[in-house]
Formats: structure tokens, C-alpha cells, sequence
């Protein structure tokens, strides 16, 4: 990730190196004035700040207390549950559908995002993302491009294409990410949604309620 605030990460592993350092050199009773005892350490210390370094990748990063200082962005792992808003007018009908139940996924690593999204009708996959974060002007945003594939039995009505999705990263008072979508088919929308769960699901959970141009096609 760009954002990784690079000058606190050298003054924490160079801090980590040295409690490495005269830790090692105490237990082992070297003399760090000599050269030979100072230099002779390297191997160790290099050791124990790669291993400090994959846990912290693996898992600290995690950790709030290293939020804002060390890691700028949040943990946005897991599944997220909402509404889509969106301007498409099913051509049947002529008409705007009513919001669309929507599952978000996360899986987030320190180093990548991925993102899909799930309607009853299309899934959506990311396939380039990144942070946008800037405490001095209260930006807290994500942004990807997605490739949605519908169902192929809704290929009359509904065609792959691609979109951009925006959100708005609300931790306080309650988990939320916010946004809006564009896609090559010109249409566009608002997406609402709230954390469901730190695990990652296959598929919406009944409790969202089907697809509304579903639900319409199929009293007709």
C-alpha cells in the first residue's frame, strides 16, 4: 500500500534493531565498543527484525494501536450488508427498481485490497484499488474499478461491463462505508452499507430479501 507512513516505520525498526542489538549483546556478554562484538551481531539482529517485520505484516498491523501513527488505514475485513440505489431503468417496465439487496466482501493484507460484490443477479470483482486518506482534510475513502458479470440468463437485460465504486469510510458511531458507482453502461448509483461480520461469505444472506427486477419478473 502507498499510504504505509515510511519515516514512523524506520524510527520503529530502527528502535527494534536496537533493543535487538544491546539485548543480544547483554545476554551474550559482548562489548559493543569493539567492533568485531558490534558487527558480529548483524546476522542476529538483521534475523530478528525480518521476524518482527512478517508478524507485523502477517497480523500487528491489525492492532489499533498502530492506527494513524504507523498504519493510516483501516481493517476493512470481512463481509459488509446494504442497499444499492441505482438509476437503471429496466427496460420493461421504464421504470427505476426499488433498492437492490448487496453484499460487499473484503479481503484485505497489509500489502492488498480485493473487494467483490454480490446481488442476487451479478457479481463484481476488483481489479484495481486504493486508499484515500488524508486526516487534514478528512479524507477516509476507498475507490476501486470492478468487471460485474451477471447471470447468463439475464444476458438479454444485463451485459458484462465494468464501473468504478467510491466509499466513504465511516468508523464512528457505527461501521458504514458510503458511496457511488458509474459504470461503461452509463449508469450510476448510491450504495449504502453496514458491517455484517468478520467472516466472508459466498452469498447474500436470505435476511436481505431478493432482487426487486426478480422479485417483478417473477409475480409476472
Amino acid at each position: 500500500m502507498r499510504n504505509v507512513t515510511i519515516k514512523s516505520s524506520l524510527y520503529l525498526l530502527v528502535a527494534v534493531s536496537a533493543i535487538a542489538w544491546f539485548s543480544l549483546a547483554y545476554i551474550s556478554g559482548l562489548d559493543l565498543s569493539k567492533i568485531k562484538d558490534f558487527f558480529g551481531l548483524v546476522p542476529k539482529v538483521v534475523s530478528i527484525d525480518l521476524l518482527v517485520i512478517a508478524i507485523f505484516v502477517k497480523w500487528g498491523w491489525k492492532l489499533k494501536i498502530f492506527r494513524g501513527w504507523l498504519v493510516p488505514f483501516p481493517n476493512l475485513n470481512g463481509t459488509w450488508t446494504g442497499l444499492i440505489f441505482s438509476d437503471w431503468k429496466n427496460p420493461e417496465t421504464g421504470e427505476k427498481p426499488a433498492p437492490i439487496p448487496v453484499m460487499l466482501t473484503v479481503n484485505q493484507s497489509f500489502f492488498h485490497i480485493s473487494c467483490m460484490m454480490r446481488t442476487s443477479e451479478m457479481e463484481s470483482s476488483s481489479y484495481a484499488e486504493g486508499f484515500l486518506i488524508d486526516s487534514d482534510r478528512q479524507l477516509k475513502k476507498i475507490a476501486y474499478s470492478y468487471t460485474s458479470k451477471p447471470r447468463l440468463s439475464l444476458s438479454e437485460r444485463s451485459i458484462p461491463h465494468d464501473g468504478t465504486a467510491v466509499f466513504q469510510i465511516i468508523e464512528k458511531p457505527k461501521q458504514k462505508l458510503k458511496g457511488r458507482y458509474w459504470t461503461e453502461r452509463l449508469t450510476k448509483g448510491e450504495i449504502v452499507l453496514e458491517y455484517h461480520s468478520k467472516e466472508i461469505l459466498e452469498e447474500l444472506p436470505e435476511s436481505l430479501g431478493e432482487h426487486p427486477v426478480t422479485e417483478y419478473e417473477n409475480r409476472h
